[in-house]
């Protein structure tokens, strides 16, 4: 059994949470799925809930620590919506959710009856428990439980009234309504088939048996009772009493909380109001891509601190059996490496075994990089010795492709060596949402970027290639990627059996390419960001900036020829004129400036046989259109 609980604040999850337990325990087990509700008004973008998203996400994380005694299995994800009930009522197809429990967030003085909860009580294909007055579910003791016979909503409201009364140590009063003096006799009427099936349970205490008007039977007994469960009642067209307005009826004269319980689609009078629409498919034009970039931005932009509690994340990687490995790509990083290795180390290895192993990728320092990292007994490989039978290029991309073959983990974290204020959530923040959630495939880091001029510091004035060309590419051709704040940030990690299947560009193309073919081939959803507050590095020179934005203008020019069938990169240039000066006299110098492209390393066949790979090779080239 799967339930759906949405959540709006974590103090009514809280009290459902329990509820849900005991409904799984009374179907021996299953699991729970936390749907976290952020409504943006429209006419708003929906990039605006990101920082109520990540509320949203510590909440149930910190709600799943706190009642981790539950006898469940959970998880939990995000939705950020203009509708979003439309959204959580997706999810339940998608999840293939039994049922949902839902609380009802309206005012003592909203109509029940029209509300965005009572349409997805109506509408979901599912089983729906709607709660009213949540808020005081920790007062009920005693659990008021009316019954028509034996509808399979009347023995869904029985064990709603039985998972309540057992979460709160209660009981139950069972309360049989007829039309008929003459049905008193139970034996005779179809409540007998109901009284088998609670014959025996414990937490029944009183039945009591009243004829004619639904709503005055109940408020005769309901004030001995701060809860009650209602079932949908009858057929439809049977002319019977609908399930929510005898709810609202009750509601106006007691301050009970109310569960209203709908079997499957809301079967029943009620369910005859339901809007009866079109699938959203068959009307609705897909939506734009802006609109998709704002929804994937609120709900895939992580702030490194909702993972630093790293106990939990040692936990959630023992459950998964994974493996991580950290790879630390240098070239003459003698000042800085040493205090990376030390601080990444220390916490992540030493104080919490998160990473399996640290190895540094160098490629050929002619500094004290190398011996620094293996005086700290770091394992180091100089990345053109590294499959020597393929040769070797020159650039970091060569040395992130090349490490895949010698780091051992299932998920891998790179992180760049020039950081001069290390510290170990540039590597917990990019592996949090890997651990947290399995639809994400690759996280990229983000942070502010100081840029000193001389003996000053600017607070944003750096990632200048990022924002004269990189974004401005991204939004031009690949306008999917254009929520990614630091798409070039040398801080990120992804899942072996993504990454093992994507091309790499030697050079500054890497982070550029490895984002578009991922778009390409897993979506835009596979994909998450982490703020990871502010990185302090050796600014580059305006002369290096300037054949990185080369390069990476390369690769968008490569995967455009991909895209449309059509040969643009022959025509170009690909060495490129730098302007010197020496004193008063300008001159040219030219530098090639080449982006070779590896191919997915699972096609390698030395790679292939160190990890025992025989099944056939599917890389990302065929839905590039290689």
């Amino acid at each position: 059994m799967k339930i759906v609980l949405p959540v709006m604040d974590k103090e009514t999850a809280e009290l459902l949470l329990p509820i849900a337990a005991a409904l799984l325990n009374e179907n021996n087990g299953g699991e729970i799925l936390l749907i976290g509700v952020v409504e943006v008004p429209p006419g708003r973008s929906l990039s605006e809930g990101a920082s109520a998203a990540q509320k949203r996400r510590t909440e149930m994380q910190e709600l799943l620590e706190e009642h981790g005694d539950l006898p469940l299995r959970a998880s939990s994800l995000v939705r950020v919506s203009h509708a979003p009930w439309k959204e959580v009522l997706s999810d339940i197809v998608s999840e293939g959710a039994d049922m949902l429990i839902l609380p009802w967030s309206g005012e003592e003085h909203t109509p029940l009856l029209g509300s965005e909860q009572s349409e997805v009580l109506q509408t979901a294909p599912c089983d729906v428990v709607l709660v009213l007055r949540p808020e005081r579910l920790k007062e009920v003791k005693r659990v008021l439980l009316p019954v028509r016979g034996g509808s399979p909503h009347s023995r869904l409201a029985t064990k709603v009234a039985m998972a309540v009364a057992r979460a709160n140590h209660g009981e139950i009063t069972v309360l049989h309504v007829i039309e008929d003096k003459e049905q008193c006799k139970w034996a005779d009427s179809p409540f007998s088939e109901f009284m088998d099936m609670v014959k025996g349970v414990d937490l029944v205490t009183r039945q009591v048996t009243v004829v004619n008007d639904v709503v005055p039977g109940i408020l005769g007994e309901i004030h001995n009772h701060e809860g009650i469960v209602i079932g949908v009642h009858g057929p439809e067209g049977d002319g019977g009493t609908r399930a929510g307005d005898v709810a609202v009826q009750v509601a106006a004269k007691t301050e009970a909380t109310i569960f209203i319980v709908s079997k499957g689609r809301g079967r029943g009078k009620f369910a005859a109001r339901r809007i009866h629409r079109p699938t959203p498919s068959a009307v609705e034009a897909p939506a734009p891509v802006s609109s998709v970039v704002d929804k994937w931005f609120a709900e895939n932009t992580f702030h490194s601190t909702e993972f630093a509690d790293l106990e939990a994340l040692v936990e959630l990687k023992r459950k998964q059996g994974v493996t991580i490995s950290l790879g630390l790509p240098a070239l003459n990083e003698e000042e800085t490496i040493g205090n990376v290795i030390e601080t990444v180390r220390g916490a992540l290895q030493e104080k919490y075994p998160l990473l399996d192993e640290i190895v540094l990728i160098d490629s050929n320092s002619t500094d004290y990089t190398r011996e620094i990292a293996e005086s700290l007994g770091i394992p180091v490989y100089i990345h053109q010795e590294i499959l020597p039978e393929h040769g070797s290029y020159t650039g970091k991309g060569e040395a992130l492709w090349k490490s895949l073959y010698v780091l051992k983990g299932d998920i891998i974290v790179w992180i760049d060596t020039d950081i001069v204020n290390i510290h170990p959530r540039f590597v917990y923040g990019v592996l949090g949402p890997l651990l947290r959630c399995p639809r994400i495939k690759y996280v990229k880091g983000f942070y502010r970027r100081p840029l000193r001029v001389g003996d000053k510091i600017q607070a944003g004035g750096g990632g200048r290639v990022t924002e004269l060309v990189a974004r401005p590419m991204f939004n031009l051709f690949f306008p999917k990627l254009s929520g990614l704040i630091q798409p070039l940030s040398g801080e990120y990690a992804g899942r072996r059996e993504l990454l093992e299947r994507l091309p790499f560009f030697t050079g500054y193309g890497v982070e550029t390419g490895l984002l578009i073919d991922i778009l390409t081939s897993e979506g835009l959803w596979a994909i998450a960001q982490t703020d990871l507050l502010e990185r302090i590095h050796k600014n580059k020179p305006l002369s290096s900036l300037s054949t990185m934005a080369f390069a990476i203008i390369q690769v968008f020019i490569s995967r455009l020829e991909a895209r449309h069938k059509i040969k643009l990169l022959q025509e170009f240039n690909k060495s490129m004129k730098l302007i010197q000066r020496d004193g008063k006299r300008y001159f040219l110098t030219e530098v090639d400036v080449v982006e070779h492209e590896r191919p997915p390393m699972l096609e390698i066949e030395e790679y292939r046989r160190l990890r025992g790979i025989v099944d056939d090779v599917v890389g990302i080239g065929a839905a590039r259109g290689d």
